[in-house]
């Protein structure tokens, strides 16, 4: 009998991990949708050169980011009160008004009242690395998270191209679509997805806890892997926002790509995001353990971005494309061993702790990385270096790598040794 209840609880988790995989999917699809075209609507709303459309471009990616840093903690913590879905279904349902608002925007600053609403909802994929902490014995973490990476390489690889053909036809209708698909996440979410936080692991909500400013402090006073892991997660999320905010603009300047190219090329990188999570995480950590999978795949990230700074032809840029793919190793092993320091009714308060980091990095990246590119190209540039955000991110990831080697290698298949929870510990 007790067998029985095992299966069916081991069913359910299964269903429940699918659920939440596809509604990443679906998330990611949203915004790769819109990635080849925000150039074009960015230049033709603020009748701007493309150079000056890429610093524009990161003004609007930092007010996304300062409204994702300042409601992070907070939906973290309700996740912990109230559960992951709710959270989920709000986050679907902001998306989907802030498409909209970006598909009919008159002005700029219309979009970026969108780009606002976007991040104070955004709360996605941190979400979805508690759900899926709630439904994932610590073993098997790695490989859950990274199911999570294949949904973002799906969703990368399928958005932007199908981005680039519809702004062919109209730079907007890629807009509309990305709000349609949220519309389909959030009535995915309301009628198939269950809810994974048990009511005997909920906790009351503090607002002092949820305080975004005082993720530094706690993460200070963590210490030991916690802390080590944090500031690695940090330094990575910091390095590729320079691909995340440049890439249409670097791509277009350097080899003249128009839309659909750009879009091609994001989708050729989704689909080597998805082989790498599908077949390679799972392996590398059971050969080689979580540690040394992150530091292998942090050292591959490091050397993609210092291929793409020096990329004079496509061939230089697809050689990238394919050592950046094994940087696909790192967050899913970065994500396991930070769950596997927390406890159980606390994954929501150090998902929200990671994304308002992540947040952060978004803030200063692509504001830092555009004006970088706006002032290496153009006519009359500071420097003649185009790819000069690109040699930023490398050194930015590689620090990572260097600060990835104070973490102490775990078996790759076999126990964990037993640590105490360390974000309980300040509860």
């Amino acid at each position: 009998m007790s067998r029985g209840r095992d299966e069916r609880a081991a069913g359910s988790s299964r269903r429940a991990l699918a659920f939440i995989v596809v509604l990443v999917l679906i998330d990611t699809l949203s915004f790769g949708l819109v990635i080849p075209v925000l150039p074009t609507l960015v230049m033709r709303l603020g009748n701007v050169p493309l150079s000056e459309a890429s610093a524009i471009g990161g003004w609007l990616v930092m007010a996304f980011a300062i409204a994702q840093f300042l409601a992070s903690p907070i939906l973290g913590g309700l996740s912990d009160r109230h559960g992951r879905r709710p959270v989920l279904l709000l986050s679907s349902a902001g998306h989907a008004v802030a498409f909209l608002i970006a598909a009919f925007a008159p002005n700029l600053w219309v979009l970026l009242i969108g780009r606002v609403i976007s991040g104070l909802t955004g709360a996605s994929f941190s979400t979805a690395y508690a759900y899926i902490a709630d439904v994932t014995p610590p073993e098997r973490r790695a490989q859950n998270f990274g199911l999570v990476g294949v949904a973002f390489g799906l969703g990368f690889m399928l958005g932007p191209a199908m981005g680039g053909l519809l702004g062919s036809i109209d730079h907007r209708l890629p807009f509309i679509a990305a709000a349609a698909v949220s519309l389909v996440n959030f009535a995915l979410g309301w009628f198939v997805l269950p809810e994974s936080l048990r009511a005997d692991l909920r906790r009351p909500f503090d607002l002092a806890r949820s305080n975004p400013f005082a993720v530094f402090g706690r993460l200070k006073t963590l210490g030991g892997p916690l802390a080590v892991l944090a500031s690695v997660h940090f330094l990575w999320w910091f390095a590729i926002q320079a691909q995340h905010s440049i890439w249409p603009y670097y791509t277009q300047y350097r080899f003249d790509w128009s839309p659909q190219e750009v879009g091609l090329s994001l989708g050729f990188v989704g689909l080597l995001s998805v082989l790498v999570n599908w077949f390679l995480v799972k392996r590398a950590v059971k050969a080689f353990g979580e540690a040394r999978t992150l530091r292998f795949g942090l050292f591959m990230g490091a050397s993609a971005m210092a291929l793409y700074a020096l990329a004079d032809i496509p061939g230089i840029l697809v050689a990238g494309i394919l050592l950046g793919s094994l940087g696909g190793l790192a967050p899913s092993s970065l994500q396991a061993l930070a769950t596997s320091e927390t406890a159980a009714n606390a994954q929501g308060e150090l998902q929200g702790a990671l994304n308002a980091l992540t947040s952060i990095a978004i803030v200063a990246g692509p504001p830092l990385y555009a004006q970088l590119f706006a002032n290496s190209s153009g006519d009359a540039p500071f420097i003649r270096f185009p790819g000069l955000p690109f040699a930023l991110a490398a050194t930015l990831a590689g620090s990572a790598f260097l600060l990835s080697l104070k973490v102490k290698p775990r078996g790759g298949g076999g126990p964990r040794e037993a640590r105490p929870p360390a974000l309980e510990a300040l509860g």
